[in-house]
């Protein structure tokens, strides 16, 4: 029996792999190019002066880098304060979204008690619900509570799982995690507590690190809460500075994009460090835990 010689020449399955695999490059290529375009263009005009901004052809490189607009955004309007105050309301808000989370989705996915299937589906049926339709009922209940212009309205709530949205990602990691490791911790004199913090916990530290950064985007972005809840300049976030800042300065632009690159950067800091844990969380999610 004979084999056929190869000649060394790509067949035409390989050939079209190949040609499938450029224009599948060609295509992400593109839309790296359509979706960084914007963000590289705020970052080029936070060092223009101010002809430079909305000058035709768009100048994509200042001729003459102006940092001393980075200072000016902090000599403008207070941004110091303002980051300050948007590092507690996020410290507080991602902590008691993880803590709550985690709890809640145990009770859900681990404890058998009545009712438990009903109150999972209630609850999952509130991701439905839009935040807009409860706006009126919370205000005036803070205002009742006496919380509005401090950061309770903007921390409380998350730690009360008030995102089913994270407990619908937890309790679906639980699911994957075999139960049998509870009953071995159990059969060892371990409570439920201990079995939570020693055993569930450790092991769900992609799940937790993926809800953590969604949590904390979440929050160092919001603007329509806290434009909502806080009046005093003193405890405005870095959302309602770069827009007062937009509102104040219209002329001068670069004054705005340069206050939003510095606001871009723990985002994209985070996410650089992050980002093996919070590939890996949405993977193992999407597929129950395994």
């Amino acid at each position: 029996m004979t084999t056929p010689l190869t000649t060394g020449q790509p067949s035409s399955r390989q050939l079209s792999r190949i040609a499938g695999l450029v224009i599948l490059q060609i295509v992400m290529t593109a839309c790296l190019i359509t979706f960084l375009a914007p963000t590289f263009w705020m970052i080029s005009s936070s060092l223009k002066a101010s002809t430079e901004v909305f000058q035709h052809p768009i100048v994509w490189i200042p001729e003459s880098p102006q940092w001393s607009n980075y200072a000016k955004v902090f000599q403008t309007l207070p941004f110091a304060k303002f980051a300050w105050n948007t590092f507690v309301v996020v410290a507080l808000a991602v902590f008691g979204t993880v803590v709550s989370t985690a709890l809640v989705a145990y009770g859900l996915a681990r404890v058998e008690f009545p009712g438990r299937r009903i109150v999972f589906a209630l609850m999952v049926a509130t991701i439905m619900l839009p935040d807009i339709v409860t706006l009126i009922p919370r205000f005036i209940m803070f205002r009742t509570f006496r919380w509005i212009d401090t950061f309770a309205p903007l921390t409380v709530p998350f730690w009360f799982a008030l995102t089913t949205l994270y407990v619908f990602l937890m309790y679906q990691f639980l699911r994957g995690i075999p139960k049998e490791l509870d009953e071995a911790a159990t059969i060892d004199g371990a409570n439920r507590w201990q079995i939570l913090w020693h055993v569930i916990l450790p092991l769900c530290k992609p799940v937790i690190a993926t809800i953590a950064v969604f949590a904390l985007i979440q929050h160092y972005n919001e603007f329509l809460t806290p434009l909502i809840y806080l009046n005093r300049l003193d405890n405005w976030t870095l959302a309602l500075g770069v827009r007062a800042l937009n509102d104040s300065n219209v002329a001068n632009w670069e004054l705005v994009f340069a206050a939003s690159t510095l606001m871009l950067i723990p985002v994209l800091l985070l996410f650089i460090i992050a980002q093996r844990y919070f590939v890996q969380g949405i993977a193992l999610t999407g597929f129950g835990g395994r």
